[in-house]
């Protein structure tokens, strides 16, 4: 999600990439404590990749993230969002919704009354996306918050005015952000998460995080693999994206032989004129937005 891909349009089945059985399954018993909990496994990506992929697709994953906007990475003029018009496609081959909004970045913000501005528009903008794509209300929409660390004033200004425009317009507030620990220095660390929860002034807001630091991320691995959002560093979450494509090294360095050739995950079976490239996500549901309604 962090960075632009290029995906191939079709899948093709005979390759098999070298994680075992556990490859074959899109769910999973992990333990949380003394209890166990059912973890799904899903898939993000900035491009579609496209209709022919999907029964391939489905055979591992239980979800897929979904832009309502352009992706983060793809802002130029020309670019355009591939997903748009996908969803009765994605539920016919069985797929859940992880519903994401492509947010703002802290440069984009002049002020706070600008901020405030540009999150109750943007908030407008997504409910109306969402409405578009044929998802009710109710649906979780994800804000993507690409930037780490303590949030700024105005950071916090336009996401708050986000949410409340969101929940307003009768859909349910999320945010996608960093559960990894921030150097603030003076020995002093953030997690985005945490940050933004701690500020929020109680309201009811889901959680998407990413951490794909090797641990608390066992790297490019699926199935019986896929760990529980809990133990992402951010108890609360509801999903957790724990490993990315292309890999980041400084963060990747005890799981980095997870990761396939050129540093990056492809789906199970995955093999064509070029291989997909993906993030992986684990979710406490199959439909983390509950976007299938």
């Amino acid at each position: 999600m962090r960075l632009s891909f290029s995906l191939c349009a079709l899948l093709a089945a005979g390759f098999i990439v070298g994680h075992g059985a556990a490859a074959q399954k899109s769910s999973s018993k992990a333990r949380d404590g003394a209890n166990s909990v059912t973890t799904f496994l899903g898939f993000d990506s900035n491009d579609y990749p496209g209709d022919a992929a999907l029964p391939q697709l489905a055979k591992t994953f239980k979800f897929a993230g979904y832009w309502l906007n352009v992706p983060p990475g793809e802002e130029s003029g020309e670019a355009v969002n591939g997903w748009k018009g996908k969803r009765a496609i994605l539920l016919q081959n069985g797929f859940g919704f992880l519903v994401l909004f492509n947010g703002r970045f802290e440069r984009e913000l002049k002020s706070v009354e600008n901020a405030r501005t540009l999150g109750a528009t943007d908030a407008k903008a997504a409910a109306e996306a969402a409405r578009e794509e044929g998802f009710a209300r109710g649906t979780v929409i994800f804000v993507d918050q690409e930037e780490g660390g303590t949030m700024s004033d105005a950071q916090l200004a336009y996401l708050l005015e986000w949410f409340d425009g969101v929940d307003k317009a009768g859909f349910r507030a999320g945010v996608y952000c960093s559960g990894m620990k921030a150097n603030e220095g003076g020995g002093h660390f953030t997690i985005t998460a945490n940050d933004i929860r701690d500020r929020d002034a109680g309201r009811h807001v889901e959680f998407f995080v990413y951490n794909d630091g090797c641990p608390p991320a066992p790297g490019c691995v699926y199935g019986d693999q896929a760990p529980p959002p809990s133990e992402s560093g951010v108890e609360f979450a509801v999903a957790w994206q724990y490993a990315q494509s292309p890999q980041r090294p400084q963060f990747t360095k005890s799981c980095r032989a997870s990761y396939q050739p050129g540093g990056n995950c492809y789906p199970p079976g995955a093999l064509g004129l070029g291989q997909l490239q993906i993030d992986l996500d684990s979710a406490t549901s199959a439909d983390p937005s509950h976007g299938r309604q």
